[in-house]
């Protein structure tokens, strides 16, 4: 974004949070569309689609000077929606390219990489939106601006690039016809391995199983 496009969204805050807003939305309307499995052979690129596009959100409030929430204690914004269906839909959906590994801190000297899901970490993703969400549609704009700009560097924003890194490198292997390795052992809810480990354990996933139900059909 340009120093003048910030200075802008500075001037017209309000402007400013109808656009994170609507991407916000978009974001959730779409994954949660993708999640019913309607059309399981475009999983990937639709969410490679829109992970990219929240991720655009997400950079532009990084760049934002931080907002100061009105009230000093965040306002209960109600009970949180459940996401168990989501995370399960998808789950099913990814199978078996939703086991990644990843590292945390790339500036974390000598940090190990840790086994991940992309069911999760989106669901996860859901919440904290749709927490800001929750705050926006009842008016406290400037609240919904500062959680999701909070929880974009303290959670979504690392999440959502290491999702982008997951989906980006499945299609990357299957377009350029290079095969994974298989993954065997590889658990979200074991210890953080090696580096020796990883590389023994690179993956769960045979060549022709991501075609289908995945699929590679290109999104327009």
């Amino acid at each position: 974004m340009s120093d003048a496009t910030l200075h802008a969204t500075t001037r017209n805050p309000d402007d400013f949070a109808v656009q994170i807003a609507d991407q916000v939305e978009s974001f959730l309307v779409a994954v949660t569309e993708v999640a019913k499995g309607d059309e399981p052979g475009s999983t990937v690129p639709f969410l490679l689609l829109e992970v990219s596009q929240l991720l655009l959100a997400g950079g532009r409030l990084g760049a934002h000077e931080d907002f100061v929430p009105d009230e000093r204690y965040e306002p209960d914004p109600g009970p949180e929606p459940d996401v168990d269906e989501l995370r399960e839909n998808l789950a099913r959906l990814l199978d078996p390219v939703d086991v990644y590994s990843e590292v945390f801190d790339p500036y974390a000297p000598r940090r190990a990489p840790v086994p991940a899901r992309i069911s999760d970490d989106l669901a996860d993703v859901i919440t904290d939106l749709r927490h800001g969400m929750a705050h926006y549609r009842a008016g406290r704009t400037t609240e919904a601006l500062w959680w999701w700009q909070f929880s974009y560097f303290s959670n979504w924003g690392p999440t959502t690039s290491a999702v982008l890194r997951a989906l980006q490198s499945v299609l990357i292997h299957v377009r350029l016809d290079q095969p994974l390795e298989e993954l065997d052992g590889l658990d979200t809810d074991q210890e953080p391995m090696g580096d020796d480990v990883l590389e023994r354990e690179a993956g769960r996933v045979m060549e022709e199983e991501i075609g289908t139900p995945l699929g590679i059909r290109q999104v327009q």
